[in-house]
């Protein structure tokens, strides 16, 4: 029974290319707003919180801080609003959920990048 849910929620859902993005990195989604009869679409910048679920209820949160005020986000991976994802840094961190990020203020509350491994 679940896998015949499963495998019509793969169906219905288009496959999008997003860049594979981890807890702590940087990203910016450019998402699209629906304001009445116009659209236009906006970047959300900050850093991934935590990545929830499986298949096509999967969801991230990015939180930034905006004025003094942190804001977080939920976004649908599989959101048909979703335009781009961007990533920009890569994070170095120890957990899975950055709760811990919502307490810290300041210089405290950046994130590592983590160091690049060529071969």
């Amino acid at each position: 029974m679940m896998d015949a849910i499963n495998f019509v929620h793969e169906q219905l859902s288009e496959k999008k290319d997003f860049p594979a993005f981890r807890p702590g990195d940087n990203i910016v989604v450019s998402y699209r707003i629906v304001e009445g009869d116009k659209q236009r679409i906006q970047d959300f910048r900050g850093n991934v919180i935590q990545i929830k679920g499986e298949g096509s209820t999967r969801t991230f949160t990015v939180r930034k801080v905006s004025n003094g005020i942190g804001v977080e986000r939920i976004f649908p991976m599989t959101s048909p609003n979703i335009t781009e994802i961007k990533l920009l840094k890569r994070g170095k961190v120890r957990r899975a959920k950055l709760y811990y990020l919502r307490d810290l203020v300041g210089k405290k509350s950046r994130i590592k990048e983590r160091k690049r491994i060529s071969n």
